[in-house]
């Protein structure tokens, strides 16, 4: 039972890696998406961006280096991954049962980062996880665990109440929002409860870590903790697969697409793609676009989309 276990962790942890680049990989081949073009921009340069400028504001700037900052855009990142500041600025009701949810799993994911940690440490310095240093990780696990597992099950039940009585989510809440949040849920809970009541005998996570990287089947892990390491490997295999890996896409939904504001100079590589794009024959039902499959799209944006409709 121990090796299927072992078995079934690895695979989830693979499928996980390979699905997130799988996905990484098709969004990056992506074709250009309309660009918002909203100022300021984060990576702008400072006094630009306390104004609400742009590179583009001054004289000939097609013949200056173009400088953005990084740090900027750190400054942005941090809060908003963290923190979820757009939604506490824009949707403050959400927040509240979002936040919860998904710090509990910023800190569960430390939690995974320290037991690998201390699990590596105990095979090449035991000695230093045998001393004060090791008693340190030990208890800055459990409390990263317990408040992670406790915010993420709170946070996954208050969105799920969310989205069933609230009018404007529960109109387009489908089977499978649902399912996924009572899949963390459950989940979640089982792994909880099963590291919870396991007896003073019974390995903690630190040593089930070891033996996991070692291949250890001799250790016994109870029946309850078992499952739930089984269900949330499970778990870990099936969110990028799901919307759920928005992760993913918001990096470039904010890189790609809010702040984009690379120049289309003249033989670079974006000229080339729009060159490309343009000879694409899209087909959309608004009949006042007239993209039937036939036109491309240079003939449809030369045209005029009013042309024909009565007023």
């Amino acid at each position: 039972m121990t090796a299927f276990l072992y078995v079934v962790i690895y695979t989830a942890a693979l499928a996980f890696t390979g699905a997130c680049v799988s996905r990484t990989i098709a969004y990056a081949r992506a074709p250009v998406h309309l660009r918002w073009e909203l100022y300021p921009i984060p990576h702008e340069e400072r006094e630009r961006v306390k104004h609400g400028g742009s590179y583009l504001e001054a004289a000939e700037w097609w013949t200056k280096p173009r400088r953005t900052s990084l740090l900027g855009e750190l400054k942005f990142m941090i809060p908003e991954m963290l923190l979820l500041k757009g939604l506490w600025e824009f949707n403050r009701r959400l927040w509240y049962r979002s936040f919860p949810f998904h710090f509990g799993l910023y800190l569960l994911i430390g939690t995974m980062a320290l037991l690998a940690i201390g699990a590596a440490l105990s095979l090449f310095a035991p000695t230093l996880m045998a001393g004060q240093f090791g008693e340190g990780v030990r208890l800055l696990y459990r409390i990263t665990g317990t408040g992670g597992f406790g915010l993420a099950i709170l946070g996954a039940l208050a969105l799920l109440a969310h989205r069933l009585a609230e009018p404007s989510l529960r109109t387009y809440t489908t089977a499978g929002d649902v399912f996924n949040l009572v899949f963390f849920a459950v989940a979640l809970a089982l792994l909880a409860a099963g590291d919870l009541s396991r007896g003073r005998s019974a390995p903690d996570m630190l040593a089930f870590s070891k033996a996991l990287l070692t291949f250890d089947t001799s250790i016994q892990l109870p029946k309850l903790l078992a499952a739930g390491l089984l269900l949330s490997a499970f778990l870990v295999a099936y969110v990028p697969m799901t919307h759920m890996s928005h992760f993913i896409a918001k990096f470039f939904t904010y890189h790609f697409v809010r702040w984009d504001d690379a120049p289309n100079r003249r033989g670079e590589k974006l000229e080339v793609k729009i060159a490309e794009y343009l000879t694409y024959r899209p087909t959309w039902s608004a009949a006042h676009i007239g993209a039937d499959g036939r036109k491309t799209w240079a003939q449809i944006a030369a045209g005029n989309p009013t042309r024909g409709i009565k007023e």
